[in-house]
């Protein structure tokens, strides 16, 4: 084969010693417009992973590169106030880019390799028509990407932080990360070695703070000196240096296709991924690694376009799953600011756990007594030692949970008339039975043509009162959970089918009900009925079916009372621009969109009883341009919490039918800790949790109060007691069943009948 390699940095580089090394037939030139010692930057890091494929596909490679890595194990936290927190464990291998190049030119022309420096390659297409493969490694700002974007249709996201990468004679003895809060705003210093004689030194700051500062207009010398004196004490005297460093916004690159058949992305022009997670290098190793294993796997049969497809099919799943935890993590550091109310060690717990690929069970391996520190720190010095923080309870007013985890409102759509029956007392009771600390209701309607569908259940009539009542008693009775009552109107999504016969179907015209909301705009536009825009005075009566149906939890005895202003339904119709297109009073601006969930709550607040908290769920995001956003849901919440809200459940999306939510693991929990450490209010996280490990993360953090978990409580009802076993934890905060024997940690085995 013809291979052309366009970019000589450690991805172009590595593919073409592989080829090279796999078939020595091959030609393979590498065509880089820089010199061969030209390089920018410091030090890169490898993952262990990596640096194992490297040692498999070449030995000879991995030899020369390993005797000259620098390795550390810790992380050091430093804040503001001069605290200081180390965290062992972690293992990290680091060289000098330079010498990664230099090591990686030196195989190549040992294979064989046509190195061409200080050349401009041609064109991808003019390449296309004398060699078999193309591999385009030409970086962040691919000229080939660009010249067939219709193909490759890329994303460009630029952020909001500038830094500048820069290098220093002193020698960390771990990784570092150094807070410092200026009068212009929050400042972080990223440092880590990479040789026995030097270190990596990265400063960032969001760009408001950088411009305040004057940086903006500095020069590469200026910026230097400017950095040696806001980090004086980082650097202990020593001086930074630069290498063509200049002040830059990341911009996080992604592909709708990788290849043509032909021409292949490879590392930055495919991809990229925050340096906070040091994966850049390590991505584009690894992409050189499957590409050349694909092509061995699939030219065999000289099918090209078959390897370029396993490549992609390979590696988009793994770089999807990195470029989410990168995306986390650089918005924990624009978002910096925001944790440093925080405790110092919970703020270093935070920012460990950022990307969420360390969590709080993998750092307990890592560093069991690190841990142990935190878990007093946050459990208190009364709690039994190594408590795990999701068994620590959680007092909202006169409500004392015995744990911090909920099961999730989840409409059943098994009621009749609105009438709870058995499967609801079973669905409910088990759950609490299972462990958990709060049960949380489906949304229970407030009137007949409050409902979803058929199948909800209600809270309008002296019968629905009793019948709740039941399930309620069973669960005060024969658990240690507490329960809550979310009530809700569906608003424009009603009137549609049980779920299983077609989710957001409108039901046949006969058995429909009429639906309202705030501006007459159907949820699906072409189906189903367009709304009736809701008159003042039906507004008045809305809120007294509120009241009414509050007046009816608090006498069947709930713990807690919701109200549901999420997921598109009425109330949160009335928030979202998208779906509110008033000229009243409660439409406009977001303080009139908010009026009328305000005044149904305070009407809600009067009559619930005073020891008993109300919380108050949200879409923290409509998922739609144009609609509310992260901003916006601090705004909803913060109005919330001035009314006398004593939580916010934090969901997202499903308010408008042509939504794009960002699926991925928690990956609705950034809004709720946002919210929670911009406006200081309790919270509960939702969204993609299923882990025992995740939950204690998320709460140890400091990003969520509680966790709510839905569907691992479908497949699992006693999952709290599952996940009490797994830890290993008998003590507080979880009610064993009869048969796990007093003080056992694990569950015995009855006797044969």
């Amino acid at each position: 084969m013809r291979i052309a390699v366009i970019g000589g940095g450690p991805g172009g580089l590595y593919f073409a010693a592989l080829a090279k090394r796999q078939d020595p037939a091959h030609e393979v030139t590498v065509w880089e417009r820089n010199a061969a010692g030209d390089t920018f930057g410091f030090g890169v890091v490898l993952s262990d992973e990596t640096l194992g494929g490297i040692e498999e596909a070449d030995p000879e490679l991995y030899a020369e590169l390993a005797a000259g890595f620098a390795r550390w194990d810790d992380i050091d936290v430093h804040l503001p106030d001069g605290q200081v927190f180390t965290s062992g464990g972690h293992g990290f291998a680091a060289t000098s880019r330079r010498r990664l190049l230099d090591t990686l030119q030196a195989r190549c022309r040992a294979l064989g390799v046509d190195l061409r420096f200080r050349t401009e390659a041609p064109p991808a297409s003019e390449l296309a028509r004398t060699h078999d493969l193309v591999v385009a490694a030409d970086g962040v700002r691919s000229r080939t990407r660009a010249a067939a974007a219709e193909i490759y249709r890329p994303s460009l996201d630029t952020r909001r932080c500038r830094y500048i990468w820069l290098g220093t004679d002193l020698v960390f003895d771990a990784f570092q990360f150094h807070v410092l809060h200026t009068e212009h705003g929050v400042m972080q210093l990223h440092g880590y070695p990479y040789s026995a004689e030097a270190s990596t030194v990265i400063v960032e700051m969001r760009e408001d703070v950088w411009q305040r500062a004057g940086l903006d207009v500095l020069d590469e010398q200026q910026s230097i000196a400017a950095c040696e004196k806001l980090f004086a004490d980082a650097l202990q005297g020593h001086a930074l240096r630069g290498n063509d460093s200049r002040w830059i916004a990341f911009t996080t690159v992604r592909n709708a296709t990788w290849h043509d058949g032909n021409t292949v992305l490879l590392g930055d022009a495919a991809h990229t991924a925050h340096f906070s997670i040091g994966s850049g290098t390590k991505l584009a190793m690894e992409d050189a690694l499957a590409l050349a294993e694909a092509l061995r796997s699939c030219c065999g049969s000289g099918s090209v376009p078959e390897a370029l497809a396993a490549y992609q099919a390979e590696r988009r799943p793994v770089v999807e799953s990195t470029q989410r935890a990168a995306q986390a993590s650089l918005e924990w550091f624009e978002n910096l600011d925001q944790y440093l109310g925080q405790p110092g060690w919970q703020f270093a717990f935070n920012l460990l756990t950022r990307s969420r690929r360390i969590t709080y069970d993998n750092l307990r391996l890592r560093d069991p007594g690190y841990v142990a520190a935190l878990e007093t720190e946050f459990a208190g010095p009364d709690a039994a030692p190594g408590t795990p923080p999701m068994f620590t309870p959680f007092r909202l007013r006169g409500l004392t949970l015995r744990n911090r985890v909920v099961v999730s409102p989840m409409d059943m759509y098994s009621a009749e008339e609105g009438l709870p029956n058995d499967f609801h007392l079973v669905h409910l009771g088990s759950r609490a039975l299972g462990g958990a600390g709060l049960v949380m209701t489906e949304m229970v309607c407030v009137a007949p043509d409050a409902r979803i569908t058929p199948g909800c259940t209600g809270l309008w009539s002296e019968a629905q009162q009793t019948a709740w009542a039941r399930v309620v008693d069973f669960v005060h009775g024969s658990s240690g959970a507490a329960i809550g009552l979310q009530l809700g109107h569906a608003g424009r999504k009603g009137a549609t089918r049980l779920m299983w016969e077609g989710m957001d179907d409108p039901l046949e015209e006969d058995s429909a009900w009429p639906v309202v909301a705030p501006s007459p705009l159907a949820y699906r536009p072409g189906v189903g009925q367009v709304p009736g825009e809701l008159t003042r005075a039906q507004l008045g009566e809305l809120r007294e079916q509120f009241v009414a149906s509050a007046r009816r939890g608090a006498a069947a005895g709930f713990d807690l009372l919701e109200l549901h202003c999420a997921h598109g339904y009425l109330l949160s119709s009335f928030l979202s621009p998208l779906t509110n297109r008033r000229e009243d009073a409660y439409g406009g601006s977001l303080e009139a969109r908010l009026r009328w969930p305000l005044e149904v709550f305070d009407a809600m607040r009067e009559v619930w009883p005073e020891d008993r908290p109300m919380t108050v769920r949200i879409s923290a995001t409509d998922w739609a341009a144009g609609g509310n956003d992260v901003d916006d849901a601090v705004t909803i919440a913060a109005a919330f919490t001035a009314h006398g809200a004593d939580a916010i459940d934090v969901s997202t999306g499903q308010v408008v039918a042509d939504e794009r939510p960002a699926y991925g693991r928690s990956y609705q929990t950034p809004f709720a800790d946002a919210i929670r450490n911009r406006v200081r209010v309790p919270v509960v996280a939702v969204g993609a949790v299923s882990s025992w490990d995740d939950v204690n993360s998320l709460i140890l953090a400091g990003r969520a109060d509680l966790v709510a978990l839905g569907r691992p409580h479908l497949y699992d009802p006693a999952w709290t007691l599952h996940a009490a076993a797994d830890q290993e934890w008998s003590g507080a905060g979880v009610d064993w069943p009869i048969q796990y024997r007093a003080g056992s940690r694990r569950p015995q085995t009855g006797r044969r009948g």
